[in-house]
């Protein structure tokens, strides 16, 4: 049938009537069999109200890094006045980014939001084979997602610690670090994005734990698929911000 179902041993159908042989199975008459009743919303329902939810959160996110840029493009541009020369001078200090390391953290970022669509394909499979996991004779294995969910959040986590080296090194490689504005920029704009980052793997890991406390499979999904569509942004994002102090510096 897919991936990873074994056939013990071939037994009669225990529907009849034109019920499933599982009350979850997809089809299956006889009111309300299925997975809720007839008002409640539907598995589909519940991921496109969330996948809904988070594009609407997404845009708020947009419009303030947009703010951000203008700020930087704006405050890199401007000019004071110095009496010494009579004319506008700029005060803007490039910094000396350390791009091997952020290279490094933008590679990281990239691997995780591969293994995490990994992660929201296997958990897809896991909700499809969902309905026949309870008919004798089949056993279905619904964890196959977690592996690289965990391997996401790890690289996640790593992509953290190497955001605050880089932060580290930043500060004692420019000696006008505290008052020049570009490491303020850069502060900023990292940092926030780092704070969403955290987000998505808080959302991760309740995923993760979510099989400990016996959740079904169409919950984790849900949180897996929802996160999965943020950390793509995360990482788009990122790459973004990346080009914006590199190439505006």
């Amino acid at each position: 049938m897919s991936r990873r179902t074994g056939i013990r041993a071939p037994k009669t159908s225990q529907g009849g009537e034109g019920r499933g042989p599982t009350a979850g199975w997809p089809g299956g008459g006889g009111g309300g069999g299925g997975r809720g009743g007839d008002d409640a919303p539907s598995y589909g329902e519940h991921l496109h109200r969330y996948r809904l939810g988070v594009m609407l959160g997404l845009s708020s996110v947009v419009m303030l890094f947009i703010s951000f840029t203008t700020a930087y493009v704006v405050r890199k541009a401007g000019a004071v006045w110095d009496p010494a020369h009579n004319d506008y001078v700029s005060n803007w200090v490039p910094l000396a980014l350390p791009l091997r390391i952020l290279l490094f953290n933008t590679f990281v970022l990239l691997v995780s939001s591969f293994t995490l669509e990994v992660a929201r394909r296997r958990a897809a499979e896991d909700v499809a084979l969902a309905p026949i996991a309870d008919i004798p004779g089949i056993r279905v294995s619904d964890r196959d997602a977690l592996p690289w969910l965990w391997t996401t959040i790890l690289l996640g986590l790593a992509f953290l610690g190497g955001q605050f080296y880089a932060w580290h090194v930043l500060q004692h490689e420019n000696l006008a670090f505290g008052a020049n504005a570009s490491s303020s920029f850069f502060f900023i704009l990292t940092g926030v994005h780092a704070v969403h980052l955290i987000g998505g793997i808080v959302a991760l890991l309740y995923a993760g734990v979510s099989s400990w406390f016996h959740r079904s499979p169409e919950t984790r999904r849900i949180v897996i698929d929802v996160t999965a569509w943020y950390w793509h942004f995360m990482g788009a994002l990122w790459i973004y911000i990346f080009a914006l102090l590199y190439f505006a510096r």
